[in-house]
């Protein structure tokens, strides 16, 4: 296929950075490389990372954080058709710039309004804080120019068109999950799992106390800490709850090992759009227990939490079995609209659609 894209990344999964938005962009850009496209990612260096690597049949170009202003080369020498930001960065502004005759598009992968912004900024960093601010106008004028802007989830539509202006209403270019052929075996005995950083805003407390609560149920948390300190402390504190199993960061068959078992997948974070764990739980037909409900995830294929009651809506899905029922519907859902064949076919289309303007 004669075809190029630049992925304008801020993560990809890889050298010991592994958020959502990586996850996207390395499942994504390995699939199109498959499909015969040309790609290319820009993202900030991670930890042993050099300058140019090879992942997946992606060629990488990355930099250290400081470096970011003096990137246009970078982008320059991805020489692409299509830059395609995945969620609007400081790096979306600069490939516009340094490439300014060529095709530029973004995915809104968490937008976030000042109130928003007010909800979880004590859990960032002060320089983390002031550069938001002083960004978010600039950032918004970037997405204005963007020759296309898509949403990961259908319910944030209204709120990206509010939040950046923009005069056409963006599309749905839904994130892709890689959906096991065969049924999952699970668990004999209710298991429960979380899948995240154990960071302040994702509230994994909220998780293990519930554990404490639940003595009959299994709980499993992947995931560790930024914060070397903050892990042993939250180690130390929940270490003896019997049957609360913290084994650390998994990706691969370790954590298709835990999805395939898990009867729940509960989200305790502050503020949520629609996270990769949602879609990965749901194509292992697990039930979604969550405060937050982007696209009807929790109150379709499993519990919403609007009372604050985790308990509760624990309950509610272990009695009759009616997380599994749930989690078949999510499991139809995710095969129906974000499995990674499909999603791959929606991209092409919209590069194609986009390269047709002329």
């Amino acid at each position: 296929m004669d075809l190029s894209v630049c992925f304008v990344a801020t993560e990809l999964f890889a050298w010991g950075r592994y958020g959502g938005f990586g996850k996207c962009t390395r499942t994504l850009g390995a699939a199109l490389s498959k499909r015969g496209v040309r790609v290319s990612v820009v993202v900030p260096w991670g930890s042993e990372q050099r300058p140019v690597e090879a992942l997946d049949g992606m060629r990488v170009l990355s930099f250290p954080i400081y470096r970011y202003p003096f990137t246009g080369n970078l982008y320059r020498r991805c020489d692409a058709d299509i830059y395609h930001s995945e969620e609007p960065s400081w790096g979306s502004k600069i490939a516009l710039k340094a490439m300014p005759h060529r095709r530029h598009m973004v995915t809104s992968q968490n937008p976030k309004t000042k109130e928003d912004w007010r909800r979880v900024n004590r859990f960032y960093p002060l320089r983390r804080r002031v550069f938001n601010a002083l960004f978010d106008g600039v950032l918004k004028e970037t997405v204005r120019r963007m020759d296309a802007v898509y949403c990961q989830a259908r319910y944030i539509i209204p709120k990206v068109k509010k939040l950046y202006g923009l005069t056409e209403t963006p599309g749905f270019l839904p994130n892709p999950v890689e959906v096991p052929k065969r049924r999952p075996e699970k668990a004999e005995e209710p298991t429960a799992c979380f899948l995240g950083r154990f960071d302040g805003e994702k509230r994994p407390e909220l998780f293990f106390e519930l554990a404490r609560r639940f003595p009959q149920v299994r709980f499993i948390a992947l995931g560790r800490a930024h914060s070397e300190e903050r892990d042993r402390q939250l180690r130390r504190a929940y270490g003896d709850v019997p049957n609360l199993e913290m084994p650390g960061f998994a990706t691969g068959a370790e954590k298709q090992r835990v999805l395939e078992r898990s009867w729940v997948l509960i989200n305790t974070s502050v503020s949520e759009c629609l996270p990769v764990s949602f879609l990965e739980a749901a194509a292992y037909r697990c039930a979604i227990l969550s405060f937050h409900n982007p696209d009807g995830f929790a109150s379709e294929f499993g519990y919403h939490v609007i009372d604050g009651d985790l308990d509760k809506g624990l309950r509610f899905l272990l009695e009759d079995d009616r997380w599994r029922e749930r989690g078949e519907k999510g499991y139809a859902y995710v095969s129906e609209v974000h499995e990674l064949g499909r999603v791959v076919d929606r991209h092409l289309d919209a590069y194609t659609a986009l390269l047709d303007r002329g």
